[in-house]
């Protein structure tokens, strides 16, 4: 089976209250469009073609990594308009599957029941049923319950509004039929607008059945149209990302204060998640790591028992196993811990490689360094790698310790086994296995005092 799926875009959405394109707003950290092309993308010999209009130039570059065609239109009458944009690229043979870009949260297997109802004799379509159906087209079905029309509410009676069965909107047909029923829409209705939804009675008429199917949730084919239910629907999409990983064996202290705005690309057992963290990007979880809370994990490789304390920030990192690291630390992009690392409080790494054992506990900025086994570094080091146009290297060897308030100039080398004495500013190399310091004397200023303020 050939899909051509067309994904409805054009829409401008100004109930958002937003300078920015309805379907560039975000669930995730993903644009609510891209969700919908993922989930398309995911069925084989499947064009997707995305039919955009209001802000489509920033839609078209700030989703061009999408691998669809995009086919503007350039007045918005209605969704059969929309439609007809895409009609040149319909064949005969194409099963066609029409979606919108902005219902993020259709799953593939509601796709799958929905194309699976497709043949010579039938059009498929999925249909909600709701509490309170308004805003929706109201399904008509007749005394065999079947399905015979599909009427818009600003067109509906009083009785065909107390229908609670609605229209999402989304369908999928034979190609060569759609194409018959494009070419005979009109727009002799409340919103003179060409309504997709009148081809369902067409192919009622044409002698086809309606088959229906619906999705296991209703939040799977709500549309977003303002801020509260694009806010509905990130803790829908939340809690299902929590629900995975409780799955596959995740400790969550609270599902309900965790946020997933990307994916992993392996998760081990006996993971322990506290409250209010957030992972982004790509993320390798392995055995036994304990995530404290307020903490933000992103594109990085947590190995084996690691613990990472509370409010950190792990940034394109890599945490060797056994390590911990924080409270309130932050790994910057190309950090990269060995076994057993410690890092602590107030502890800022950046492009630097910190060998096993070695330990950076207090107040200290690491930067394009490389740092060898058991080092102990003091509070308050800092690494001087950029003189405001250039980055110089930071090496220390094996064994080395680091006084409390030590500044290192780089470019420069800490020998194995050395000591820097505590409150040494180093422009030179330091041997191994030597003591190395730079101290002012200290002085006492006699008959000194401390100013005070005159009285008025």
């Amino acid at each position: 089976m050939t899909i051509k799926t067309i994904i409805l875009a054009a829409g401008q959405g100004s109930r958002m209250r937003s300078k920015t394109p309805k379907v560039l707003h975000k669930i995730a950290d993903k644009a609510l469009l891209e969700h919908v092309c993922n989930t398309s993308l995911q069925f084989k010999d499947n064009e997707v073609f995305v039919i955009y209009g209001h802000g489509g130039e920033q839609v078209k570059t700030q989703l061009s990594s999408l691998n669809v065609s995009w086919i503007e239109q350039v007045s918005q009458l209605g969704t059969g308009h929309a439609v007809q944009q895409a009609e040149a690229e319909i064949n005969d043979e194409d099963t066609v599957l029409i979606l919108y870009g902005d219902v993020p949260l259709l799953k593939k297997s509601t796709i799958e029941t929905l194309l699976a109802n497709v043949s010579d004799n039938s059009l498929a379509l999925l249909t909600v049923t709701l509490e309170n159906p308004t805003g929706y087209g109201r399904i008509i079905r007749d005394s065999n319950q079947r399905v015979i029309k599909i009427v818009e509410q600003k067109d509906a009676t009083a009785s065909e509004l107390q229908v609670n069965e609605g229209n999402t909107g989304i369908l999928a047909t034979q190609g060569k039929k759609l194409k018959i029923w494009l070419s005979r829409l009109g727009n002799n209705n409340a919103q003179e607008e060409y309504y997709l939804t009148d081809v369902i009675e067409m192919a009622v008429n044409d002698g086809l059945v309606i088959k229906t199917s619906q999705p296991e949730t209703i939040d799977e084919v709500l549309g977003i149209n303002n801020r509260q239910q694009l806010s509905h629907l990130e803790r829908v999409y939340q809690g299902q990302q929590a629900d995975k990983l409780m799955a596959a064996g995740v400790t969550l202290r609270d599902p309900a204060r965790l946020d997933v705005r990307g994916e992993f690309s392996s998760l081990g057992q006996d993971i322990e998640v506290d409250i209010n963290v957030i992972f982004e990007g790509t993320n390798s979880i392995a055995d036994q790591v304990k995530i404290g809370a307020n903490t933000l994990i992103i594109n990085s490789i947590i190995e084996a028992d690691v613990e990472i304390l509370s409010h950190c920030i792990i940034d394109n990192a890599i945490v060797g196993k056994g390590s911990r690291v924080g409270p309130f630390a932050r790994l910057r992009p190309q950090a990269k811990l060995g076994k057993n690392v410690h890092i602590g409080n107030f502890v800022e790494i950046k492009k630097s490689a910190i060998a096993t054992g070695s330990k950076v506990n207090h107040l200290s900025y690491i930067g394009d360094s490389l740092i060898g086994r058991n080092v102990n570094i003091g509070a308050g080091t800092i690494t001087c790698n950029y003189d405001g146009v250039n980055k110089f290297q930071t090496i220390i060897e094996e064994g080395a310790f680091i006084g409390s308030n030590t500044q290192l100039v780089a470019p420069i080398s800490v020998g194995k086994n050395a000591t820097i004495g505590a409150g040494s500013t180093l422009t030179k190399n330091a041997p191994a296995d030597k003591l190395t310091l730079t101290r002012a004397k200290q002085i006492t200023i006699k008959g000194w005092m401390r100013p005070v303020k005159k009285q008025d």
